[in-house]
Order: structure tokens, then sequence, then C-alpha cells
């Protein structure tokens, strides 16, 4: 037997078989690398659609919020709060909070800014609502700074809106709208008298 004979065999089988053993570890680290793309698609769009929901109900929620401090503004006007106006307004406050505490784990900070900011007024005004409604306004606090206050939280919620659209790619980051201009017209704050208003 010649032993050149048996390592060119040798050679042979294990060329032929370290080939096909570098050829499968090729497609595998290709199908990983496919299936990776795949999860990663998947986790993207499943994000998206998580972001999408919260902002679609944080929205939502803050616009309820701020209809809801504007009809319990006009109760305090017209009587004292039963406990129905009471429960209403704690409701859409328990909503927003839930949404907005929900949006700090997962919307990025270009959203959370001006959110942060809707939260801040609609605290701030609810504040005051709710200090009228015990009797006990602050130094300076009447129904009608409580509604022009109420009024303003609509520009507010609309860049928080803007800003979610620009994080979902639905109108580019760089877009801006012009500011509505408070109304000219009729509003909620002329529907509330300049002081002298009195607790009863």
């Amino acid at each position: 037997m010649d032993i050149g004979a048996v390592l060119i065999a040798v050679t042979g089988v294990a060329g032929t078989l370290g080939g096909a053993l570098l050829t499968q570890r090729g497609a595998d680290r290709a199908k990983r690398r496919e299936l990776e793309t795949a999860q990663a698609l998947q986790e993207a769009r499943e994000n998206r659609e998580l972001r999408r929901r919260c902002y679609a109900e944080l929205h939502r929620d803050a616009r309820q919020f701020a209809t809801s401090i504007s009809r319990h503004l006009y109760v305090l006007r017209d009587r004292e709060a039963g406990p129905d106006d009471v429960r209403v307004l704690e409701e859409t406050k328990d909503a927003f909070r839930d949404r907005w505490s929900e949006a700090l784990m997962i919307a990025p900070d270009p959203v959370v800014a001006p959110a942060h900011e809707v939260n801040a007024a609609l605290t701030a005004v609810y504040g005051r609502v709710k200090r009228w409604e015990q009797g006990r306004p602050g130094e300076g606090e009447t129904l009608r700074s409580a509604a022009e206050a109420q009024r303003d939280l609509w520009t507010l919620i609309e860049t928080m809106r803007d800003a979610m659209r620009a994080d979902l790619g639905v109108t580019g980051a760089t877009t801006a709208r012009p500011r509505r201009a408070p109304e000219r017209g009729r509003s909620v704050v002329d529907d509330f008298p300049e002081p002298d208003d009195a607790l009863g």
C-alpha cells in the first residue's frame, strides 16, 4: 500500500467532509442572521404597535380629562357639585394618570417632554377646580382664571399629539404646524365673568 495514495485519499475525504461542514456552518450562520433579522423586525412592529395604542389612548384620555374639567367648571358655576359630578371628574383623571404612567415606560424623550407639559397643566387646572369645589380657592384663583387655564390645555394637547405622530412616522419630526391662536369668537372663558366671583 502506497502511503502517498492513502494520504491523498484521506486528504480528499477530509476536504470533502470539511467543505460540507463549512458549507453547513455558513448556511447555519445565514439562517441565524435571517431569524435574528425577522425577530428584530417583529419586535420593532410590536413596539410600534404598543406605542401607537398607548399614544391613541393617552391623547384620548387627555382630551377627556380636559373636557371633564370644563364640564366641572360649569357645574361649579351653576350649583354645588354632586357625587356623580365628582365621580366623572375623578374617573377621567384616573384614566389619564394610568395612561400617562404607561407612556412614561414606552415613549421616547421627544414624546415624554410635551406629554409631561400636558400632565403638569392638567394637574394644575384640576387642582384649581378641586379647590373651588371644596370652597377653598387659592389667592387670585377664580372660575374665570381656571377656565382660561383649561382653554390653554388644548394647545399643549395638540403639541403632544404632534410629537406622538412624528414618533410613529405619521408626520415628519420637523413638520411645524402653525399653532391655533386662542379662539377669537365665543369660548368657554366667555361663560365665566371677571371676578367678583364670590364663594356662596
